[in-house]
């Protein structure tokens, strides 16, 4: 894609759309899944495992999805993967056994990741080189903005309709992002990745010509995957430790939420102006930082200073797993490659709270935390190494 032939309005709607309507559903029915599957008769254990059916959807869909997107377009790739996340939420929606909401639930999972690995192969390709990072920083930006949408509009529809509500709102969403990636321009023929050969790469042979960035650049973002997945689990358990009531716990988690979301769009303009680097090293290390913090404190004040500050520095780092990914991938099969990456990110994702609750259970909820905290510094000492430290190419 060129400069000449770029234009931001006529893929702004269409391609950051459904990732705000995205972000609505999966906000609106992720605080109500356990209570689903509670009302369905499920104990609290069964309830907390179909929650997180949802990540275990997306970790295994990943290679599958980038095979998906790579055989049909990513176009046709978000409007299948919106068209599976309706079905899912009727099925959730409908289920009259918990068995029938895990399968739904996981359903959505999967979607999720055809969804997400789609609109991030099709910007790599309909964006220019030295405005990727701020593709890729709107698209985690507007994904935000919909997560923290989703909740309010779903509990003002509870208020009339129960639980299925969260789920109408998550189905009137899903719809729409649905249509709206139907508007989505086609990419030019000549710009597809994998255009050239006749044959794509295979996936094991694209993990082992690059090895050596998935070992370094992968395993440092599989340890922001696994600090942002444990700070949603710190910031709740350490708030209860501190006897912060639910109530105070929530408006915290909320300003958390927006500051992170105020952030984004300068992160990724920084990226492109001046490197990957000068995102990559405040994310790692705020985030590290604020989790080795927190046990340090013991009134509110404290802990909502300290949480700013990890809201920060999660925010700042919107789009640097996708954006780096999409630099590493090669010309030929950067489909493939990009598939691997989120499952890589994915595995720290889900590991992260079973890492925080094991140490937890060794040691104490504030070592547990505290030791999370220093896969911040590990990472931001493989990026330092890893990364460049002069600004990206303009070229395409």
């Amino acid at each position: 894609m060129t400069d000449t032939t770029f234009s931001w309005k006529k893929i702004a709607i269409p391609a950051f759309g459904p990732s705000v309507l995205f972000g609505i559903g999966n906000g609106a029915i992720l605080p109500v899944i356990a209570l689903s599957a509670i009302d369905l008769q499920a104990s609290i254990a069964v309830s907390g495992l179909i929650v997180a059916l949802i990540g275990f959807g997306s970790l295994i869909s990943n290679i599958p999805a980038a095979l998906i997107t790579a055989r049909f377009g990513e176009r046709k790739a978000l409007i299948g993967a919106s068209t599976l996340s309706v079905l899912a939420l009727f099925l959730c929606l409908a289920a009259t056994h918990p068995m029938v909401l895990a399968l739904g639930v996981l359903l959505m999972g999967m979607a999720t990741s055809v969804f997400y690995l789609a609109r991030q192969t099709y910007l790599m390709e309909a964006v220019p080189v030295h405005m990727r990072a701020r593709a890729f920083s709107t698209l985690g930006g507007t994904q935000r903005i919909g997560m923290f949408i989703g909740p309010f509009a779903a509990a003002a529809l509870m208020h009339f309709m129960g639980l299925a509500g969260a789920y109408w709102i998550a189905i009137v969403a899903l719809t729409a992002a649905g249509a709206l990636s139907f508007a989505l321009p086609e990419l030019q023929a000549g710009t597809k990745a994998g255009s050239g050969p006749v044959l794509p790469p295979k996936m094991l042979a694209i993990a082992r010509g690059h090895s050596n960035v998935l070992l370094t650049l992968g395993f440092g973002i599989l340890l922001i995957g696994a600090m942002r997945a444990s700070r949603q689990i710190a910031i709740p358990l350490w708030a209860d430790s501190i006897g912060l009531s639910p109530t105070v716990t929530a408006v915290v988690f909320g300003l958390v939420s927006a500051v992170d979301m105020l952030v984004f769009y300068p992160a990724g303009k920084i990226m492109d102006h001046y490197g990957r680097l000068w995102v990559a090293l405040p994310c790692c290390i705020l985030l590290g930082i604020s989790l080795l913090a927190i046990p340090l404190t013991s009134g509110l004040t404290a802990f909502v200073l300290v949480s700013l500050l990890m809201g920060f520095g999660n925010g700042i780092g919107s789009g640097i797993v996708m954006t780096l990914g999409a630099d590493a991938a090669p010309p030929i099969g950067r489909t493939q490659f990009l598939g691997i990456w989120r499952l890589i990110a994915d595995v720290g994702t889900c590991a992260g709270p079973f890492l925080l609750s094991g140490l937890t259970a060794l040691t104490s909820l504030g070592i547990g935390i505290a030791m999370t905290g220093t896969f911040g510094i590990v990472a931001a000492a493989i990026f330092w190494r890893w990364l460049p430290h002069t600004r990206p190419a303009r070229s395409t």
